[in-house]
């Protein structure tokens, strides 16, 4: 029997593992030097400059830099990607079926008709003794920030000292294509220290793929006519004075995400009632300057309620996640750390067994984040001596939002011990970085 029991732990291991690191995409010929610096990068080590034939006082041709929120900024997305990460619920470590001592009879009962939720957490602990293991993949695939799609998220950079005026009105006008994706896969480990005590490990492998697209066109506002003074080189069009070029820009990066340790305390259990505390150590273990992981120390204290009516268990968690300072939130060209955004977190939901050996799941989450950046879009006009443009901008603010997500997902009890899982996670809200459709796979033993 614990031969049987081993193979059916190895196995799953194996398979699962080996389809997702035979899955990595190998890096792009065009990677940068790291997925943080890519929005910096994509137009070249000097950023976006132009070809010019307007000849200086010195004799030289003047230096055409163009400046935009964009490129300057728009590496603030690291801090929305690298805290998503660090904050979308993992699988929950806690076991879907938990027992108390019955002193009378000297054996363990289970204590919860339910499975328990997916992403969320609940009251009981899984007993002395006990041990919990489980595999989880996630997908996400990001839509929108701040409400912006990300496919289509505009850029004007401006020359400068625009305020000479002059060709230095020009603008060049950028139409953006973000493509951000994370394959996250879990292997989480429970052990019940005592009746009442957890203790868990979920340690993440994290694959991130973030690519740019970005289609500049030349507006003339200050030269008018005169192609010479700004222009992309392009041997097709009139003179090679071309007013318009793509940059492109991709990445990838795969490894161990952030480590998460974790204490569970069930401090009161009253019949079908149960409150516990936690704490959740999130350890740095993850490649920052890739994106695989939040590059500082978090600390997360969490409290979770439940209970069970007939076959309806319903559970509340509330929790406060605190990080320290990462490269992502400072500047990661410079070396400097800055703070990334905390977070007050809650969960409310229920799980009901609809049948023997099937659970469904629904839960409600909310997230405050505290004095993040946030993506604003803009729209103004440019003024030069050949004319004026109307166009969309983008500018970053730093406050603090709400966000809220909810999700949907069965537990089926398949063998013995054995649950697999389904969840889909849906965004609600248009705060921070959001992914419409998120979904999960799992599978849980426990021993």
């Amino acid at each position: 029997m614990r031969e049987r029991t081993r193979r059916l732990f190895l196995i799953p291991s194996c398979v699962l593992f080996g389809v997702f690191f035979s899955s990595l995409p190998l890096a792009a010929q065009n990677r940068p030097s790291s997925l943080s610096t890519l929005f910096e990068d994509i137009y070249g080590p000097n950023g976006l400059v132009l070809n010019s034939d307007d000849v200086q006082l010195d004799g030289t041709n003047h230096a055409a830099h163009f400046n935009s929120a964009f490129q300057s900024e728009f590496r603030l997305v690291n801090v929305a990607l690298t805290s998503q990460l660090a904050t979308v619920p993992l699988p929950s470590p806690a076991s879907g079926f938990t027992y108390t001592f019955d002193a009378a009879t000297g054996t363990f009962t289970r204590s919860t008709r339910s499975f328990g939720p997916i992403l969320a957490e609940r009251g009981e602990t899984i007993g002395r003794g006990r041990i919990a293991f489980g595999y989880s993949y996630q997908f996400f695939s990001y839509d929108a920030l701040d409400g912006l799609r990300l496919a289509n998220i505009p850029a004007v950079f401006t020359h400068d000292n625009p305020e000479a005026g002059g060709g230095r009105a020009d603008v060049v006008a950028t139409a953006n294509t973000v493509e951000a994706t994370v394959n996250r896969f879990t292997g989480a480990l429970t052990y019940g220290l005592s009746g009442r005590v957890d203790v868990s490990l979920a340690v993440p492998v994290v694959a991130t793929r973030l690519s740019l697209l970005s289609n500049a066109t030349i507006h003339r506002i200050g030269t008018g006519s005169n192609l010479g003074v700004h222009y992309f080189r392009d041997p097709d069009a009139i003179g090679g004075y071309g007013s318009t070029r793509q940059y492109f820009a991709e990445g990838t990066a795969g490894g161990v995400g952030d480590l998460v340790a974790r204490l569970k305390a069930t401090m009161m259990r009253e019949g079908a009632r149960a409150l516990a505390a936690g704490l959740d150590v999130r350890m740095p273990t993850g490649d920052e300057q890739n994106l695989l992981g939040a590059g500082a120390l978090g600390i997360r204290p969490f409290v979770a309620f439940s209970s069970q009516m007939g076959a309806f268990a319903p559970h509340f968690n509330a929790a406060y996640q605190w990080n320290g300072e990462s490269l992502i939130g400072g500047n990661v060209r410079e070396g400097v750390k800055g703070d990334l955004p905390d977070q007050f977190t809650y969960a409310m939901g229920g799980d009901v067994l609809v049948a023997p050996r099937l659970s469904m799941i629904v839960d409600l989450f909310g997230q405050r984040v505290v004095s993040s950046p946030r993506l604003v879009a803009v729209r103004s006009t440019r003024t030069g001596a050949a004319g004026s443009v109307t166009l969309d901008d983008i500018r970053f603010v730093n406050e603090s939002y709400w966000t809220s997500s909810g999700s949907f997902g069965l537990k089926s009890n398949l063998i013995s011990r054995m649950l697999l899982t389904f969840n889909l996670q849906f965004a609600i809200a248009d705060g921070g970085l959001t992914d419409r459709l998120s979904p999960l796979v799992g599978m849980e033993w426990a021993f």
